[in-house]
């Protein structure tokens, strides 16, 4: 069973009738939000209604994490966990095709109608396993962003998160590349007082997440470990500041930040923080000392 939105194809075929992850009824506002208002608008509208939810997908910031990376008109790009869309414009923009996996439908269709000018996009609906296993073709590109975390929800095995690596490394064209963006489980506001992006509750994944089995993040080199157990062959770590969410700057090894450059720190919006100490001050101590890989609040990681 297929659906055309616009230009756009959302393959229903293997949607087993139930959307297990929501934001709730706000999702039915951002669904008439897709609808009705164009991309420009978008900001606007996100500055209006001030809901996360609303910011958190419809921002246009939420692009910036992956609008630098080259995308060329040949590039097949397989986007796992699409969700509503934040970033799916920005492949659909430049690449050949772009095929979007994603559970469930009504996000599905607010991905949809928002860039439903573009024809060379498919959001298929169904569980990451099952759809993965019907799709024939191989990717210049596979992203996971912001998606990796959840695999202990939604991959079977005792090992979901390597497993879901192998199989996105395993989709991979010659020359290919995996863009993996998430939070860092040792980063800087963790310590700072913010409560835990997935949890919300303070220090749990510095603690290691004691309480919860679903969803973990992961430290650098943890991070690392995790790719060679899944037979990356190279990988490079980037680091969007404050985080992949909202990235208003990307580092990387090759330039790191200097003292003085991280002052955005106090932007939580979706859970009430403490403030321990000052985040910028203890930023300008780990430039200085080489220490801030490990406690980036985030990661951007190109995996070949």
């Amino acid at each position: 069973m297929t659906e055309k939105v616009g230009k756009v194809l959302v393959d229903l075929t293997l949607y087993n009738g139930t959307d297990a992850y929501s934001d709730g009824d706000v999702e039915e506002e951002m669904l008439s939000i897709a609808k009705e208002a164009r991309p420009e608008e978008y900001d606007r509208i996100v500055n209006e209604k001030r809901k996360w939810p609303i910011t958190y997908h419809f921002s246009s910031i939420r692009r910036n994490v992956v609008d630098w990376y080259p995308i060329d008109s040949t590039m097949r790009v397989l986007e796992i966990g699409a969700g509503c869309g934040a970033v799916t414009a920005s492949f659909a923009e430049r690449a050949a095709s772009v095929e979007a996996i994603e559970l469930s439908k009504r996000r599905s269709m607010i991905n949809a109608y928002r860039n439903r000018e573009y024809g060379n996009l498919t959001i298929r609906v169904g569980n990451f396993e099952d759809v993965e296993r019907s799709l024939a073709d191989t990717y210049d590109l596979v992203t996971l962003i912001g998606v990796l975390e959840y695999a202990g929800s939604f991959i079977s095995g005792s090992d979901p998160y390597t497993e879901i690596l192998k199989t996105a490394l395993g989709r991979l064209s010659p020359g290919g590349a995996l863009l993996i963006a998430i939070e860092n489980r040792l980063g800087m506001k963790y310590w700072a007082g913010a409560a835990e992006d997935h949890t919300g509750e303070f220090f749990s994944g510095i603690e290691g997440y004691p309480h919860h089995s679903g969803v973990r993040t992961f430290s650098r080199p943890e991070m690392e470990a995790l790719l060679k157990k899944a037979g990356a062959r190279s990988y490079t770590f980037y680091y969007p500041y404050p985080d992949y969410k909202f990235a208003n700057m990307i580092f990387s090894d090759r330039r790191l930040p200097e003292p003085g450059e991280l002052k955005n720190n106090i932007n939580n919006l979706d859970h009430y923080r403490m403030i321990l100490f000052d985040e910028s001050n203890a930023y300008d101590s780990l430039c200085d000392s080489a220490g801030f890989p490990l406690f980036s609040n985030s990661f951007l990681i190109e995996v070949k």
